[in-house]
């Protein structure tokens, strides 16, 4: 994998070199966060005993082991689980976004789209229900649902149309909520969600949960949910359409369904589950980005710090504030000396209110409000990245931005504050330059922000 500025040579010296260091911090810091690299190391077959993170399973009398899952780094992990496992996989089905390239040879691979589901979507579900219907006591499921499977993975409630299921989507992803809050309503509108696609297998099966947390907490039933117990409620999905005034925005067959809130429908609860036997293991925490850039960082000569990997909100607060303490570092050193970098992480929100139809993502929000706040300012380049490497509804990882940014904009008669204001980042960012590339990575932790800044001091930038 190769991450990329689109046009890197349209700075100064200083930030021209700077940036390249940020996109190799970025760069290595997606490597480091492999979940294949991490399969192999949970998951050993030797002979007829398979080991799972200490936990053994005897495959001599015959169990066999199925593969299943769905999200944005879930193929690395079921390719991991086809190179160890090979031939003793019995049958498998997953879904990966568009744009995973590579083929599985005992594992049934469907492509589906993301963030917005498609027909796919509820195709990959179907037949992995249906998979799921051979399996017998005593065999062996693996999981591996991962962040994104939200979309990827469909099966809307009784009455709930794909269409109405996917203009839900939209509405929720553009309403401000937090990932929580948008999963609470997903989870309440879903037959396979809110561990339910596995709550018909037969008692004494062995579930085996591999994941990749995207959610600040680590909690199971956000990263992974289809396959584990729930801890939300009806209630939940309801606070979150009464907080953010979501009642008359959502489809009729949403809010209706909603409000029947049936019992019967309700998600699977550890009691509900407990005929299985579960093994849950997060192979990458959701700060595992930030841990990886401060060792990278460090190892290129920058004093890291870690700002907080807990930030949540709107991503053009988050950008305005980045570049208020590199004004601090650049006039008194506090609260670290140059040459530094400034690590963030979590997932930040942009609330887009109806009729708005710009073309963006949160990261590219981030780096656009930090250009403008920075103009001017010297020897500091900033990033905002999706480390699964499409930022909102784009095929851009997000932006890199540094002082030049807003002076070229204005040369060029590009608004910031309009795109800001209208949520067009990413048409500004294309003109500009400033995008960043990189595809899908295969991984999906948290949202990565990155400032780097120099031991050159000018008073001037902060005038």
């Amino acid at each position: 994998m190769y991450i990329k500025n689109t046009d890197i040579l349209t700075t100064g010296k200083q930030e021209e070199n700077l940036r390249r260091l940020v996109l190799e911090i970025a760069e290595k810091t997606i490597h480091r966060c492999n979940p294949s690299v991490l399969t192999r190391e949970y998951v050993q077959l030797k002979e007829d005993t398979l080991f799972v993170q200490g936990k053994s399973y005897d495959l001599s009398k015959g169990q066999r082991i199925f593969v299943i899952g769905a999200g944005k780094a879930t193929f690395p992990i079921a390719e991991a689980l086809e190179e160890i496992l090979a031939s003793r996989i019995h049958r498998g089905v997953i879904v990966a976004k568009y744009g995973d390239r590579n083929t599985l040879k005992n594992i049934e691979l469907v492509m589906a789209s993301h963030p917005i589901p498609d027909d796919n979507s509820y195709l990959g579900a179907r037949k992995t229900k249906d998979l799921l219907r051979e399996v017998r006591t005593d065999d062996i499921v693996i999981s591996c649902f991962t962040g994104g499977s939200s979309s990827l993975f469909v099966s809307p409630a009784e009455g709930i149309s794909l269409e109405d299921k996917a203009e839900t989507s939209k509405i929720l992803l553009t309403c401000g909520a937090n990932i929580i809050e948008i999963n609470n309503v997903r989870k309440h509108i879903s037959k396979v969600k809110g561990g339910r696609v596995v709550s018909d297998l037969p008692t004494g099966v062995h579930l085996i949960n591999l994941t990749v947390s995207d959610v600040i907490g680590d909690a199971l039933d956000y990263i992974t949910d289809p396959s584990v117990p729930d801890t939300s409620t009806f209630a939940d999905a309801k606070a979150t359409l009464d907080k953010y005034h979501l009642w008359d925005r959502l489809p009729l067959s949403v809010s209706s369904y909603l409000k029947r809130a049936p019992l019967q429908d309700e998600t699977k609860t550890l009691n509900d589950l407990g005929h299985l036997d579960m093994q849950h293991i997060i192979l990458l925490r959701a700060d595992a980005a930030c841990s990886a850039a401060v060792v990278e960082a460090r190892a290129l000569g920058f004093e890291p710090l870690l700002l907080s990997s807990f930030f949540e909100g709107e991503s053009s607060v988050l950008g305005r504030n980045f570049i208020a303490v590199a004004k601090q570092i650049q006039l008194n050193g506090n609260p670290i000396k140059t040459p530094c970098c400034i690590i963030g992480g979590g997932e930040t929100t942009v609330t887009i209110a109806k009729g708005f139809k710009g073309e963006g993502g949160p990261n590219q929000e981030f780096a656009l409000s930090a250009a403008k706040e920075m103009e001017g300012m010297s020897g500091v380049v900033v990033l905002g990245m999706d480390t699964d490497g499409t930022d909102g509804p784009t095929p851009y990882a997000g932006g890199l931005v540094d002082g030049t940014t807003a002076l070229n904009a204005r040369e060029i008669n590009v608004s910031l504050e309009e795109a800001i204001s209208s949520h067009n980042t990413s048409q500004a960012l294309k003109i500009l330059g400033d995008l960043v590339i990189s595809g899908n990575t295969g991984t999906n932790v948290n949202d990565l922000k990155i400032m780097v800044i120099s031991d050159e001091l000018k008073q001037k930038n902060l005038q």
